[in-house]
């Protein structure tokens, strides 16, 4: 293991002809009307917009469960983070890799982290370690499906109902993901969909939270909770009383950001499709290459009970560092995208020396590939035929 920081990566690359981006932004044609309609209309911020955009990913993504548009994926999950009762006095189990989205919302209320090692097979939380941290203090189990490749549901969807205590997914990665036929919003209370810039669906940014429960207060809370702990149809209909009675944030979506969301949501099963296809050619051509181990989860296998969401291609890579710098020499861009948490100054209370060997044995190595909407299949086989040849 690497004392200190992660070895540095190479500079964001250029786009232009030759180059094969890490990232792009998906921004279909349509989505030029929507906003300009929006544009001549009297509403640019949360308006009809974000109600239609909310109602459609509803019924695509979410089993028709309530679903509120915020501003970000971060902002959902802080909502549900408080509806949870997530405060000072709180523990709350969750992923030491991750973005640091998923964790800075417990620092704002002071709870307590008990960071959780990553598999051995994937870059996903170890659910198996899960139920022992598990104490009468704990508010909350939050979860990633690194890359779109899914936790164990059936397993969290136990714990969520013998212990009484909320799982909550952040969906970041796994737009489109389905477990046993069903959106991963159904085996949970609560699911946090990520509309940043370059995720499979894109509010330019922006977040979904569904709220899976018969609890409808929880739905008219995090209402409240997105815009002040103001009563939003309450004031707009004229009969708002001027009290404010729980502290709430300036978490809402604007319509203009819904336009783009609602031209993408068009596309949802095409670039789905393509991503599978993508990551299905990576699956077939890394394997057998002398020093990389294909870490990103199957899409080949025919007999599985998930559908992968294709959001990132993982890779183990020995000397990761010289097969990144090969390949930004040939155009091609790779970086490690998110980092262990623990490595941050603002986390280190809540971590141990040796705590997480797992994430030790891979730290260095792991490496994302190309895999977006204008990344094509002869694409991904110049990047693996690149990688064939040795670094």
């Amino acid at each position: 293991m690497t004392e200190g920081n992660p070895p540095r990566d190479m500079p964001l690359m250029e786009v232009k002809p030759g180059n094969i981006v890490l990232f792009h932004p998906f921004i279909p044609k349509e989505a030029k009307d929507e906003i300009l309609d929006t544009l001549n209309s009297r509403w640019i911020g949360q308006g009809p917009k974000v109600a239609r955009l909310e109602t459609l990913f509803s019924k695509a993504e979410s089993d028709g469960h309530p679903t509120l548009a915020v501003g970000s994926g971060t902002d959902a999950l802080h909502l549900a983070y408080r509806l949870c009762d997530v405060d000072e006095h709180a523990e709350v189990i969750a992923p030491v890799f991750t973005c640091t989205a998923t964790n800075i919302p417990f620092l704002y209320e002071r709870a307590t982290i008990k960071f959780v090692d990553i598999e051995t097979t994937s870059m996903n939380i170890d659910v198996g370690a899960i139920e022992r941290l598990i104490t009468d203090r704990t508010k909350a189990i939050v979860v990633v499906h690194f890359g779109g490749m899914p936790c164990n549901l059936d397993e969290l969807n136990r714990l969520e109902k013998t212990y009484g205590i909320p799982v909550i997914q952040d969906g970041a990665h796994a737009f489109g993901l389905r477990w046993r036929g069903h959106p991963m919003a159904h085996w949970s209370r609560y699911t946090m969909y990520s509309l940043q810039a370059i995720k499979h669906i894109t509010t330019g940014d922006g977040g979904m939270l569904v709220i899976n429960s018969p609890d409808t207060d929880l739905v008219k809370k995090a209402q409240r909770l997105r815009w002040f702990g103001i009563d939003r149809d309450k004031k707009q209909g004229g009969i708002w009383e001027n009290d404010i009675t729980e502290v709430g944030y300036k978490y809402q979506m604007t319509d203009l950001g819904a336009c783009v969301g609602i031209a993408g949501l068009k596309h949802a099963d095409w670039l789905l499709e393509h991503r599978r296809k993508l990551l299905a050619c990576y699956e077939r051509q890394l394997q057998g290459i002398p020093g990389i181990t294909y870490f990103a989860g199957s899409v080949l296998n025919k007999g599985l009970h998930y559908s992968h969401a294709a959001w990132l291609c993982t890779i183990l890579a020995e000397r990761r560092i010289d097969l990144q710098r090969k390949l930004y020499e040939k155009g091609i861009e790779t970086n490690q995208v998110h980092y262990r948490n623990d490595r941050y100054s603002i986390f280190k209370k809540f971590v141990k020396r040796g705590e997480f060997p797992n994430m030790d044995s891979v730290e260095n190595d792991y490496l994302t590939l190309p895999i977006h909407h204008l990344v094509t299949e002869e694409n991904v086989a110049y990047i693996c035929e690149q990688i064939r040849q040795g670094w």
